[in-house]
């Protein structure tokens, strides 16, 4: 059901029972009031009654509130910080403030996981002085119900090839693939074989697409794309000798890698090829992406890991993993931990956020097969062996949770966890066999994400809202939550850019100091005076022609007779042009005068 149905049985629950403890409440006044003066046995009793009632709702409600203190523990990020020392009122308050709502934030939460996801997961325990791996599944199928027994089974076809497993991604549909050819479809809580196909020619891996109604085969020379009825839709001649094939749901790419080396992505909506890299380290036996983040993973035969997007031609990491060829790759679904498999006889634990080991595992015979299901659980398989690990990433256990042994000596070639539900699918070179494993799937399920009950008319729709809500190839990224962020900028690429403002400054302010200056220059220049004076230059009359004449003269270097007497000259000294003085001379003028 969706939020708002959850949220609308929450509050009935809660009124039902507000409602319920008022009605005691009411009814014991009432009784109270009766018994005034009465000293009635009933009434007495039935205040009593009351009274009982009354305290079973609070011991009710008493134990409910524990038990959603016990589940939001889990859901708060540390312990609560005391405010009293914080001087600063208004960090005070916005402190109470923030750890308030993550106090209801966890709270709702726990509320939501308490009425909507109301199923717990399986368990396996063992009695004292026993061990869990030491239960076989002959004994685990006598010990639960019908419907849960009929989940375990085998299918046994000698001789037909090494079988691949895929389930559907609502664990509905179950995919074989034999390697002598034969493709077949099936419900297999049902038992209902649904299609049944041979492609005659070797089938070297099988996957479901987006839904059950496509899966696609990774045959001797080319990739084809099979619908649920065994009839071949496309052959992708661009996928060539193709080992392993991986979906990502969330972008409709199909993911193939084989013997070339080369790494393609293709749309599965409109067919074309995104992108397709070399990884120019060999032939790639082991792939897998990441639910987080879409990154696709390989394991090369040098011991190292690559981790590839298709939005850059180069690995966004190189790890290396093992002194040898790497078996198997698998990822958790929250894409914290990565597990690898060697041919070192290790299986380690990596931590993806720092890319360093956190411990490891080692194994009778290298291991091909791991695979990790949607609780947690770690499942490594080689020769006959299959050992199931519970909560081995995050801390490392001394033995496994469950062992099985196959009985009559079939090689196992592929492994896969049924999701929502506690089965482990193995395909061996005598069919198919399940197990069971309790604990291991998701018990909880959302209709949106996927329906494991659904309809045909669902399944459409929910084919329509996936591809409505399809993820571009460009969001593919180690940090997927980078996308819509700001990216740093390099420190190289910010001196740079400073520079640059710093020179567009400079030139900037030069342009407007020369333009300045042009005004400056200009400033006065239109006034009504220089007007008048510019016309006058054109008007010649006696005081300009005198003028002009006396200019004339002076750069003749004639001077001027001035009553008789000579006019002093332009400079004195010895050098002056002017003549000796005159007698009867003052001292005053003798200057202008030799």
């Amino acid at each position: 059901d969706d939020d708002g149905d959850g949220d609308a049985a929450l509050d009935a629950t809660f009124a039902a029972l507000n409602a319920s403890t008022a009605a005691y409440e009411r009814e014991a006044r009432v009784g109270g009031a009766k018994d005034d003066g009465g000293g009635g046995g009933a009434t007495t009793g039935r205040r009593e009654d009351d009274a009982m009632n009354a305290e079973a709702v609070a011991r009710r409600r008493k134990k409910y509130d524990k038990d959603l203190r016990e589940r939001a523990k889990k859901y708060r990020v540390g312990e609560r910080v005391s405010s009293k020392h914080v001087s600063d009122k208004k960090v005070r308050a916005t402190l109470r403030e923030s750890q308030n709502l993550a106090d209801e934030a966890a709270t709702a939460a726990a509320t939501h996981e308490k009425w909507l996801a109301s199923e717990e997961p399986g368990v396996l325990e063992a009695d004292e002085g026993e061990r869990t791996y030491q239960y076989q599944q002959r004994d685990i199928v006598n010990n639960v119900d019908v419907n849960a027994a009929k989940k375990a089974f085998d299918l046994d076809v000698p001789g037909t090839g090494r079988y691949y497993v895929d389930y559907s991604q609502n664990g509905r549909e179950l995919l074989l693939g034999s390697s002598e050819g034969a493709l077949s479809m099936m419900e297999w809580q049902r038992h209902y074989m649904i299609s049944e196909t041979d492609a005659r020619e070797t089938v070297k891996d099988v996957k479901f697409l987006h839904n059950e109604q496509f899966y696609a085969a990774a045959q001797d020379k080319y990739t084809y794309i099979y619908d649920k009825r065994g009839l071949e839709v496309h052959c992708l001649n661009d996928h060539m000798h193709v080992n392993k094939l991986t979906f990502l749901p969330k972008h409709f790419l199909l993911c193939s890698i084989g013997n070339q080396g080369i790494l393609r992505w293709q749309d599965t909506t409109y067919g074309k090829i995104v992108a397709q890299y070399r990884t120019k380290l060999g032939e790639c036996n082991a792939m897998t992406h990441s639910n987080y983040n879409a990154v696709v993973h390989c394991g090369h035969k040098n011991g190292t890991v690559t981790l590839w997007s298709p939005n850059q031609g180069t690995s966004l990491v190189k790890m290396l993993c093992h002194r040898g060829t790497v078996r198997g790759v698998a990822i958790d679904n929250g894409g914290k931990y990565m597990v690898t498999s060697g041919s070192d006889g290790q299986v380690k634990v990596w931590d993806l956020r720092t890319y360093m080991p956190v411990h490891a595992y080692y194994s009778a015979q290298p291991s091909d097969h791991i695979q990790i299901s949607q609780r947690g659980m770690l499942a490594v398989g080689w020769g006959s062996t299959v050992q199931i690990w519970k909560d081995a990433l995050s801390t490392k256990q001394n033995s496994p949770y469950m062992k099985h042994q196959f009985s009559h000596g079939q090689k196992i070639n592929s492994m896969k966890f049924c999701p929502y539900d506690d089965v482990l699918g193995v395909g061996h070179t005598r069919g198919f066999t399940s197990l069971l494993i309790p604990g291991a799937g998701e018990p909880n399920f959302d209709t949106f994400v996927a329906n494991p009950y659904e309809t045909k008319g669902q399944r459409r729709e929910q084919e329509v809202a996936r591809l409505l809500d399809k993820l571009p190839s460009e969001t593919i990224q180690l940090d997927p939550d980078a996308v819509g962020k700001l990216r740093a900028v390099p420190k190289e690429v910010q001196a740079e850019r400073r520079q640059q403002a710093i020179e567009a400054e400079l030139s900037s302010r030069k342009a407007q100091r020369d333009k300045n200056e042009e005004k400056t220059k200009m400033k006065g220049k239109n006034r009504t005076s220089k007007r008048y004076r510019k016309k006058q230059l054109n008007v010649i009359d006696d005081k300009k022609l005198a003028k002009m004449e006396a200019k004339r003269l002076r750069e003749a270097g004639i001077t001027e007779k001035r009553g008789g007497v000579a006019a002093p000259g332009s400079t004195a000294g010895a050098a002056s042009s002017a003549p000796y003085a005159p007698e009867g001379t003052s001292k005053a003028l003798r200057r202008f005068y030799k």
